[in-house]
């Protein structure tokens, strides 16, 4: 699993561009240094988190399993994904150099990305794996985050270019709210005082960084910006100046938000979480409901990254989160109504990967992740056919081999969502 050529690759490249980080399965050999010097809240003051009085569970109500037949589905998705087969199954993966720490492989494009680390500390949170939440956390401190630079504090990964070919190193929002949202979880459910990190102050820098990052580079660095938008509340697709009113509505995440006011008392996560409902419903098609992978501030979709693909998928599992923990919008519902309307046109067994918003297919194969997060928008839905697609999600069985990564994490955390186990700590 060492790969000491590459890494002196990749550490050369990175002091180039200023950013001094190291991406790859490799083994983690320094430290962060904690840079920001100056007095923020502390984790005390975290205030508690409220969700809702109860969590449906679906899996249950709907399809009629038992609470034995659900932890069982849950436990052997948790651990194929985690412990099975390393060349066929797992995508969690430990640092063989150092066993406090691990990371979660993406397999295809043989890439370690904060999207995978942040849903992986999200699901370990949600299941109480507190070990194997630790080492993805070690991890990510010591070989995602720069230690110098105008990206220090953010977390660097790979994100897809708009009609792009490759991917590009940067900070991916995405990631980065989920890692944030882990770390708050880990806070409530584990204290930040019972081992040797501290949950919530991590968190809080995040957040702080994510909010403040161009006061703290003393203005705009090297064309690094703010992750959120100052004047509209929406996150950047990047935050870079060259994705200045540009989103991805699958980056948008109103629950996290909502809970981020709760934590720290700022209003700025409350009218971001109004932002971003208000934006999902600028951007959905208003007969299929789909969703591209990026759009423009004011809704349009962006060049290059028109369709609904396999990045939209995400934006399902954020509407059916806010849905149920604030279930503030009633247009989440009908937005829900109106996408299984459409897949159910194209037939349950049958709707493909890809589409235009209009919904003419441009990918004509079948996405199992698509058919985890259709699953979870049935959570969401009122239409009768909602059954059929929770059924879909529950008989499905995981990816294996080397596209497993991105349907696998969907795969679980649609099992946590339509069972109620997806909560707020």
């Amino acid at each position: 699993m060492r790969c000491p050529a590459l890494l002196r690759l990749f550490r050369a490249a990175s002091v180039i561009a200023g950013a001094s980080v190291a991406l790859c399965a490799l083994p983690a050999c320094g430290t962060t240094v904690d840079w920001l010097g100056h007095d923020r809240m502390k984790s005390d003051e975290l205030r508690p988190l409220t969700g809702p009085p109860e969590y449906p569970n679906a899996l249950q109500d709907v399809l009629d399993k038992s609470d034995e037949e659900i932890a069982s589905k849950i436990n052997d998705s948790f651990n194929q994904l985690f412990y099975g087969d390393w060349w066929n199954e797992a995508i969690f993966y430990p640092d063989l150099s150092n066993a406090e720490q691990a990371y979660i492989w993406d397999v295809l494009h043989k890439q370690v990305r904060t999207e995978g680390m942040g849903l992986g500390m999200m699901i370990t949170v949600q299941l109480d794996k507190r070990d194997e939440f630790d080492r993805l956390w070690r991890y990510a401190k010591d070989w995602l985050e720069p230690t110098s630079g105008p990206r220090q504090g953010y977390f660097m990964s790979w994100c897809d270019t708009p009609g792009g070919d490759k991917a590009e190193l940067c900070a991916d929002p995405f990631g980065l709210q989920q890692l944030a949202m882990a770390l708050l979880f880990a806070h409530g459910r584990w204290g930040s005082h019972s081992g040797p990190i501290d949950y919530g102050a991590d968190a809080i820098a995040l957040l702080e960084v994510m909010r403040h990052k161009e006061t703290l580079n003393g203005g705009i660095d090297d064309g690094v910006t703010n992750t959120f938008d100052a004047e509209t509340k929406l996150v950047f697709d990047v935050p870079h100046v060259d994705a200045a009113d540009t989103t991805r509505p699958s980056a948008e995440m109103p629950a996290y938000y909502e809970l981020w006011a709760q934590a720290t008392g700022d209003p700025f996560w409350s009218e971001a979480a109004t932002s971003a409902r208000e934006h999902w419903r600028r951007t959905a098609h208003p007969k299929t409901g789909l969703m591209p992978e990026r759009a423009h501030f004011d809704g349009t979709p962006v060049t290059g990254s028109a369709n609904f693909d396999a990045e939209s998928y995400r934006t399902l599992l954020n509407l059916a989160l806010d849905h149920v923990w604030f279930g503030v919008d009633p247009w989440q519902v009908e937005e829900a109504d109106r996408l299984l309307a459409f897949f159910s046109k194209q037939g349950i067994d049958y709707y493909f990967s890809s589409y235009t918003l209009e919904g003419v297919p441009v990918e004509f194969d079948r996405a199992a992740a698509l058919i985890a997060m259709n699953g979870v928008t049935g959570l969401v839905a009122t239409t009768a056919e909602r059954a059929d697609y929770i059924e879909a999600a529950w008989a499905a069985e995981l990816t294996v081999g080397e596209p497993r990564y991105y349907p696998g994490l969907l795969h679980l955390l649609s099992l946590l969502t339509l069972s109620g186990q997806f909560r707020v700590y």
